[in-house]
């Protein structure tokens, strides 16, 4: 009963996203989208994930990682079927990248995808798929010529259910606990030649740069459960008593307050960043990964320092800082982790020092 009411909410909260334009934030009107800019988007995903992380991270998968590449990278026909569905809440999407064996190095695709006729048949598995229990569809990468490595993965888009695809086990995670998580498996998986995204090898290049704009949505993620631990400390703070006054008096809570609003703001700052020069055409991997690195480690502490002023009030259930302290830890890891974040930084600074 307890699974199904979750279920319920969960549907009833997505489809109130649609409803208000939230799945769909960057797609032009023309497409059931809101036409707004990335920095509006940034904003809506801090704002639903202070109140809930795993709705955030819904809200970020649709807009930026299943909707992002089709709209930069599909056919007008591809974006009027696989966009316009899936903007109102009545359907969502995924994207499947991460396989069991992969991890961070994202070239390395062992799911193949050959053509036989006028179809793709795909065979392997994809790991760790947010919304893949709710999705109706799905953009999947796949090798069309291994001896080409990361230049011969190509982009599909997958409808679900679909003959040959199923789904493993719903994973059970430390945070996040409402969003689904689940393995994608392939097994002769027959789908349309035309559902082929972009040109055939540019596979990599897609996934590159849809995660360019993903880790601004999951930086944001990172912000808001950031602003709600903060706000959690405060609130605490201003009404526990002890030595015959609110503990916001001892200095020791006001230099944690301190650092903690310094370091989400430095964080929000660099996340505007980032998508405003997104929204202004300009490069912005750089920006992204450190919007992404400052965000996520900042949520982690933030979250972390909550947990120590509200004391054994922090550790239970009673009160919601666990549960920040828990769906923050994920914003280090997916769409790549914080070590990638720095490599990926350094790579672009070392770079413009030798242009």
């Amino acid at each position: 009963m307890q699974c199904e009411m979750v279920c319920a909410l969960k549907s009833f909260q997505v489809k109130k996203m649609g409803s208000l334009g939230l799945l769909a934030v960057e797609v032009p009107e023309q497409f059931k989208g809101a036409g707004l800019d990335y920095l509006a988007y940034s904003i809506a995903v801090e704002e639903i994930s202070r109140g809930c992380a795993s709705t955030g991270v819904i809200a970020s998968v649709n807009n930026s990682l299943y909707l992002g590449p089709i709209l930069k990278f599909g056919s007008e026909e591809q974006k009027h079927k696989w966009i316009s569905p899936f903007t109102s809440g009545d359907k969502i999407g995924c994207f499947a990248l991460s396989e069991p064996g992969n991890g961070s190095d994202a070239g390395a695709a062992s799911t193949m995808a050959r053509l036989d006729g006028d179809e793709w048949v795909l065979n392997g598995t994809k790991a760790w798929i947010t919304n893949a229990w709710d999705a109706s569809a799905t953009v999947v990468f796949a090798t069309t010529d291994k001896s080409l490595k990361h230049k011969g993965i190509s982009a599909f888009l997958v409808p679900m259910p679909t003959a040959g695809l199923s789904l493993g086990k719903k994973e059970d995670k430390l945070g996040i606990r409402a969003s689904s998580t689940a393995n994608l498996i392939f097994e002769d998986c027959r789908i349309p030649k035309d559902n082929l995204l972009g040109q055939l090898g540019m596979g990599f290049k897609i996934a590159m740069q849809t995660l360019d704009g993903g880790r601004i949505g999951i930086a944001s993620q990172a912000l808001g459960i950031a602003q709600a631990a903060l706000d959690c400390a405060v609130d605490y703070a201003e009404k526990r008593m002890a030595f015959g006054s609110p503990i916001t008096k001892l200095q020791a809570i006001q230099f944690k307050l301190a650092d903690m609003a310094v370091a989400l703001e430095s964080a929000r700052l660099l996340t505007w960043r980032a998508a405003m020069l997104k929204d202004n055409g300009k490069p912005f991997t750089k920006e992204a990964a450190m919007a992404k690195l400052a965000a996520s480690e900042a949520a982690t502490n933030i979250a972390h320092q909550a947990i120590q002023i509200l004391g054994g009030m922090g550790y239970v259930t009673e009160m919601p800082a666990e549960r920040h302290y828990r769906d923050a830890r994920i914003t280090e890891i997916y769409e790549g982790t914080s070590e990638i974040q720095r490599l990926v930084i350094a790579g672009q600074l070392l770079k413009a020092y030798r242009s």
